[in-house]
């Protein structure tokens, strides 16, 4: 079953919707609201739309043909004797086009297409690049959000200390000391929560950036951070790796690497050129049609060391299409090793530490009132459940954002086997 599939669907519907309404600024915002905006008014986004319009343009110059020219000329004027006049003249007026062999326009058409269809495909890259980057700081925003809330329950247990340590203190059964430890421990954990909330406010300003905002104009982030399941196989996620927008876009690079050196190789292919006129001779009124053909000899020229640069470039296409899968197999095993990794330790912090913090936590409290534990214990035990608790919202902010590069490197989404349970 599908566990998320919002980068794939969203990559559909976004398209349909040519722009989002605003929130209001203490709307809470959804993830899939925050990926609609983020593809709808993206500037990076809109700035591969001008490459293709680049990428189109060129293509239409390429198929363009060579301008005709026109020439007029009188000969046999402003000189000596029977030619001092303008009675013996000769006026030529002649029409010439170049005429290209061997397929060059075609060659260049090519290259043009071939542009275009890299430059969608580097658009569909950057789609999906905008939904990870998206996906990946939402949930980590969403992650401070929780940290924060941890912090605050700790904050709550202090609090709580404060009236039964006073009236321990002044039965004499505990030192004033403890007053100010407590004081001490609240106030370094308030500090903590400020440090959780900068780091909340730096995430929500990335994603309005992200948005195409100066600031963020959206409430409190609302998902469920809670929810894993069971990761697929490696190898069936490496076998979607194929349809990567980035390792596409290589075939047509190869393409267009392919026309360039055609393109090279019919450079040395000779282009005629064909004049037709009309010459008129004004001493006797006779006119008289003028034809010319003229060819070009490849015999200095024959463009080697540009079939060279285009072989070259056309190897150095293949290598880089490798390295980038490469570099792309690694992302991906780095982003699966995250997200197994984070399975693991929610197993652990879910089944036993959580639970058994949470009760030593109840335990010690309860006997804090009948003085069977200090002060420190009591602070200890909350420490420890706010530790245990803060771990397992940092295992949950990595697996959903490896998940996030996950889909962002595959284009599809993650297929995910039982659920996890969430809480």
């Amino acid at each position: 079953m599908s566990f998320r599939p919002l980068l794939a669907a969203l990559c559909v519907t976004v398209s349909l919707v040519p722009s989002q309404p605003l929130l209001a600024a203490d709307k809470p915002m959804t993830l899939q609201e925050t990926l609609r905006r983020v593809l709808s008014i993206n500037p990076r986004l809109t700035a591969a739309e001008r490459d293709i319009g680049i990428a189109t343009g060129r293509r239409i110059q390429a198929g363009a043909l060579p301008n005709p020219d026109i020439s007029a000329e009188v000969d046999n004027v402003a000189g000596s004797g029977p030619y001092s006049g303008t009675q013996s003249a000769e006026t030529t007026l002649q029409l010439g086009q170049l005429v290209e062999l061997g397929g060059k326009r075609a060659a260049r058409i090519a290259i043009g297409s071939a542009g275009i269809e890299a430059a969608q495909w580097q658009r569909a890259a950057l789609r999906l690049e905008l939904l990870s980057e998206a996906a990946s700081t939402y949930f980590t925003a969403l992650g401070a959000q929780r940290r924060i809330d941890v912090l605050g329950v700790q904050i709550t247990g202090i609090d709580r200390l404060t009236p039964l340590l006073q009236r321990r203190v002044e039965a004499g059964a505990s030192s004033p000391a403890e007053t100010a430890r407590s004081i001490v421990a609240g106030d370094l954990v308030k500090a903590e929560r400020e440090r959780a909330r900068v780091t909340l406010n730096g995430s929500r300003r990335e994603l309005a950036a992200l948005m195409g905002l100066s600031s963020p104009d959206f409430g409190a982030l609302r998902g469920d951070l809670a929810r894993i399941a069971s990761p697929p196989p490696f190898r069936t996620i490496l076998n979607t790796l194929n349809d990567n927008p980035q390792l596409v876009r290589w075939t047509a690079v190869r393409a267009q690497r392919d026309a360039e050196l055609l393109a090279a190789r019919l450079k040395a292919v000779p282009d005629v050129r064909v004049t037709a006129g009309w010459k008129h001779y004004r001493d006797t009124g006779d006119d008289a049609v003028r034809l010319g053909l003229s060819v070009q000899l490849p015999v200095f020229d024959q463009n080697r060391g540009g079939i060279i640069e285009a072989q070259e470039a056309r190897s150095k296409a293949d290598a880089e299409q490798n390295a980038a899968r490469a570099a792309l197999i690694l992302t991906l095993g780095r982003a699966y090793e995250t997200m197994v990794g984070a399975v693991k330790e929610l197993e652990i912090l879910r089944s036993s530490a959580v639970p058994n913090a949470q009760r030593a936590l109840e335990a010690i409290e309860s006997g804090y009132g009948q003085g069977r534990y200090t002060l420190l214990e009591v602070l200890d035990a909350q420490s420890t459940l706010a530790q245990a608790s803060l771990r397992e919202v940092e295992a949950l902010v990595s697996f959903h954002t490896a998940v996030a590069v996950l889909e962002g490197l595959t284009g599809v989404p993650v297929i995910f086997g039982q659920r996890g349970r969430s809480r």
